[in-house]
């Protein structure tokens, strides 16, 4: 079934229950929606938890659906930007009520030097918390010093580098060597994407793996991490 069609599906079988108004306040990109179902879930004392599964279910169900072409990156742009309003409020709940939410891995990403684009990049940091992982996105033109000092303090699980342009494509590259030499690049699994990246010019400059789509560089993360289930 055409994604566009199962999601519109998905939102004429939601109720008004306020997780399910928060999985259609996602999918429809109702920001005013996901603040109204969160205060619902919050003053109903519905476990932060559900919401936090809903929200991860929901994200990567929009993110199937734009891998398989059938919405489109301002499509996925809006439900990421809906995701960020709302997930600091769950966490901050989570914390309250004594819990901890369970995290996958670390990862810090960025793009690398010289390189100003950020909305692959931040799609992907997006799919990556969604599906549980804790994500330093330390911004666009990173140098190697900022990616070598941020891994020394947040000592990630993944480095995760975007390059759009060939010209900035090598810095990935200039970044691993850097790895090599201070002793890091075998404490930390290293993928990269980009416009400018394919899978061969990863394997020559020695990452990990690569991902050309944001939904996919979450799936990657997880079986390079040797992470099972969904």
């Amino acid at each position: 079934m055409n994604d566009i069609l199962y999601l519109k599906k998905v939102i004429e079988n939601l109720s008004n229950n306020p997780i399910d108004l928060l999985k259609k306040s996602l999918i429809t990109y109702n920001q005013e929606l996901a603040k109204e179902s969160i205060n619902k879930i919050i003053s109903d004392r519905i476990e932060p938890t559900i919401a936090l599964e809903a929200i991860t279910k929901t994200m990567r169900l929009v993110g199937d659906a734009f891998a398989r072409d059938e919405l489109f990156l301002p499509d996925l742009f809006s439900a990421a930007d809906t995701m960020q309003l709302i997930m600091p409020i769950i966490e901050k709940e989570i914390e309250k009520k004594g819990g901890k939410r369970k995290i996958l891995g670390k990862v810090v990403l960025g793009t690398v030097s010289g390189d100003i684009h950020s909305i692959g990049k931040t799609m992907v940091g997006t799919l990556l918390s969604a599906s549980g992982f804790k994500v330093c996105d330390l911004g666009i033109d990173v140098t190697s010093k900022k990616f070598m000092e941020a891994i020394r303090k947040y000592k990630p699980d993944m480095l995760a580098m975007s390059a759009l342009l060939t010209t900035t494509a090598y810095e990935q590259k200039n970044v691993i060597g850097m790895l090599k030499k201070e002793g890091l690049r075998k404490k930390v699994k290293i993928i990269v994407g980009g416009g400018a990246v394919t899978e061969e010019f990863a394997d020559s400059i020695g990452a990990d793996g690569y991902e050309s789509t944001a939904p996919g560089a979450a799936t990657l993360a997880k079986k390079i991490l040797g992470i099972k289930g969904d």
